[in-house]
């Protein structure tokens, strides 16, 4: 797997507010920024969709930042279509507004095979550089209050649990839902019609969710399968494996242009982006 984690230019220092670990560390918490984002044409025919700027800034900063704020200072980034775009951008150790420089890792599946892996097949693809506890998330999705909590990991760290996912109220796109949830936390697979929500795509794994006893693929998946992620869940659900939460604040899946069109009617003169801090690299 080609993950870029050589050093650039910049130095830790006082001066440029150094907030990243060191090039081995491992990195607790994984972007998926591989998809095409057929949905979104013609926007995305030149732009990763991540990339798609909502309130000034592309979509996935927003992940970078909430991520940074609590402490998340490693961060992995996969990427397939138009991947080189969110390199060449952000490079290694981007300075972000308020929040100082990170470190990113990348693990470009378009590069490597061609084709994006999907998401159980691009997590496992990146395990290796992926902390024993780490959050995924999707670059596509919109949820700038979302708190990427030190001590709900802690407190996830020690159950017995090998992933919590968040659950939100089912948007129009999708009425019926995903997955139930318990009165003692679980989350259910749960056949519709029952009360189910939406799966944020927000989660915390433990690399044990990712065994390849239960995923079928060696660590590092080097042959590239592409595989989803959705019958793993439900299979550790069936378990009791999965705990999870609702989450009821301000979230979208950005999938179409008017939903992006609707995010950006409320943008703010201080969002513009001629007026945003500029990314230092």
């Amino acid at each position: 797997m080609r993950l870029n984690t050589s050093e650039t230019n910049f130095e830790p220092s006082a001066t440029n507010d150094w907030r990243g670990t060191s090039v081995e560390a491992l990195a607790s918490a994984m972007v998926l920024a591989a998809g095409r984002g057929e949905r979104m044409r013609p926007l995305t025919d030149h732009t990763p969709k991540p990339m798609l700027l909502v309130r000034g800034k592309p979509l996935i900063q927003w992940h970078m930042e909430a991520l940074a704020a609590e402490g998340e200072h490693d961060m992995l980034i996969n990427t397939a279509w138009l991947g080189p775009q969110i390199e060449s951008h952000f490079g290694l150790n981007p300075d972000l507004p308020e929040h100082g420089r990170v470190r990113l890792k990348y693990s470009h599946e378009g590069k490597d095979f061609g084709y994006a892996l999907e998401t159980a097949g691009g997590i496992v693809r990146a395990l290796p550089y992926l902390a024993p506890v780490f959050w995924v998330l999707a670059g596509d999705i919109f949820a700038p209050d979302f708190k990427f909590s030190v001590e709900q990991k802690e407190s996830f760290q020690n159950s017995r649990h090998l992933a919590h996912i968040w659950l939100v109220p089912n948007p129009a796109h999708n009425p019926d839902g995903d997955f139930g949830l318990s009165e003692e936390g679980l989350a259910l697979n749960l056949p519709r019609p029952a009360s189910l929500f939406t799966f944020s795509t927000f989660a915390l794994y433990k690399k044990e969710f990712f065994d390849p006893a239960i995923t079928g693929m060696p660590l590092g998946n080097p042959q590239g399968k592409a595989s989803p992620l959705a019958p793993l869940l439900r299979a550790a659900m069936d378990r009791e494996q999965v705990s999870a939460s609702l989450y009821t604040g301000a979230w979208t899946d950005v999938g179409t242009p008017e939903r992006l069109n609707e995010l950006n009617q409320t943008n703010t003169p201080e969002l513009n982006p001629i007026n945003q801090k500029a990314i230092s690299r």
